[in-house]
C-alpha cells in the first residue's frame, strides 16, 4: 500500500524539524508575551502580574501600562518549562498571554 502526499510531506517536514532541534547550538530563551485587549481592566491585570508573575504592585502597574500603550509587553522570561505554568494561569484569568521562543546563537 503506498502512502498518501499528506502522510509524506508530514514525515519530511518532521524530519526537518528532527534535525534542527537536534543541531542548534545556541541557548534557548522564552518570553511571556501580554496583549492589551478591551475587556480586562486595569486592577485586574495589575492582580494578575503579582500573583501569577511575582511582580511588586510598581511592577505590575509599570507593565499593565506597557500593555496597554504600546500594545503587548514582556511580562517575564526565562525557560519555557517556568514559563508556561504562568502563561497558562494569566489565560486561564482572560489574559491573551503567549509565550515565544529564541534560539540565541
Amino acid at each position: 500500500m503506498s502512502k498518501d502526499l499528506t502522510t509524506l510531506l508530514t514525515e519530511e517536514l518532521n524530519d526537518v524539524l528532527v534535525e534542527e532541534a537536534t543541531t542548534s547550538t545556541g541557548t534557548e530563551s522564552a518570553q511571556l508575551l501580554v496583549y492589551n485587549d478591551d475587556f480586562n481592566t486595569f486592577d485586574w491585570v495589575i492582580q494578575c502580574f503579582m500573583e501569577v508573575c511575582n511582580h511588586t504592585f510598581e511592577q505590575s502597574e509599570q507593565l499593565s501600562l506597557i500593555v496597554h500603550y504600546k500594545g503587548k509587553a514582556i511580562v517575564k522570561t526565562g525557560l519555557f518549562e517556568k514559563l508556561k505554568p504562568m502563561k497558562d494561569a494569566l489565560v486561564d484569568r482572560g489574559l491573551s498571554a503567549v509565550i515565544e521562543v529564541t534560539v540565541e546563537e
